[in-house]
């Protein structure tokens, strides 16, 4: 017999689950980013940030697989970007079990790192990789900045910083920095969800609500996409970084008390 009592305490997580999803589906199909940093902030402010991080894993591999393969030089693009990702696979497991053991650590840093994030968005800063750099020295940096990007990804569930403002920094073409950053954002939910699965996180049930949480991603994506062509991307970048630095201000308070 269904117990009524347990399906309408669940319906307010329930509704917030399909509100996030489809929020930040909409996010990554205007911009090309911030689904994962989109539903962890807000699935974070109801549970614990390492369980809200596991419930990403399946929309964010989908859709960040369907952006990969949109590209035309994912092979190139391996060949010069694999020692970033592979020191965020290395820092990922360096940090393993933080965010399953972190509590309010855990959701206090995914606080930062969205406020973080939303001020250098804000603020525009565009670093430059110089082009009189040797191949080797740009391939240390990356590698370099793959282990950072998979510490802040083993401790917050976010996976945008520092490996997003490096890609720019390449100065790729507008294809290929949306395709490395599928690259990239594949990669480290891999990585993310073997840390989570060896912390005993990701499991059969978290699983199956992943499983659930796709079909508003992708609905989001979708209409998303819609909209990025009769919208003002500038103008919805900005709104976007500041709707992340409020969300951010209010998981490091949450997180304080």
């Amino acid at each position: 017999m269904i117990n009524t009592q347990s399906l309408t305490d669940l319906m307010p997580l329930l509704a917030l689950g399909l509100v996030t999803f489809l929020l930040a589906g909409f996010v990554k199909g205007v911009i090309g980013l911030g689904l994962p940093t989109v539903a962890v902030g807000l699935l974070g402010l109801a549970m614990p940030t390492a369980e809200a991080a596991a419930l990403l894993i399946v929309p964010s591999l989908v859709t960040n697989i369907w952006q990969l393969l949109a590209g035309p030089r994912f092979a190139a693009l391996a060949r010069r970007l694999w020692p970033m990702l592979l020191g965020i696979c290395i820092g990922t497991w360096m940090g393993g079990g933080w965010l399953a053991n972190g509590g309010d650590l855990a959701g206090m840093a995914l606080g930062v790192a969205l406020l973080v994030y939303a001020a250098l968005g804000l603020a525009a800063i565009r670093l430059h990789v110089p082009a009189a750099w040797s191949r080797s020295r740009v391939s240390a940096l990356g590698g370099g900045i793959g282990v950072i990007t998979g510490l802040v990804t083993a401790a917050t569930g976010v996976f945008v910083i520092p490996a997003v403002p490096f890609l720019q920094a390449l100065e790729l073409d507008k294809d290929d920095l949306v395709q490395a950053l599928g690259l990239s954002f594949t990669v480290s939910t891999i990585a993310l969800a073997a840390g989570l699965a060896r912390d005993g996180v990701f499991h059969g049930h978290a699983i199956g609500v992943s499983l659930l949480a796709l079909a508003p991603a992708l609905g989001g994506m979708f209409l998303g996409q819609w909209v990025r062509n009769r919208v003002s991307a500038p103008v919805f970048r900005n709104s976007f970084f500041v709707g992340l630095a409020m969300l951010g201000a209010e998981l490091v308070i949450q997180h304080m008390r």
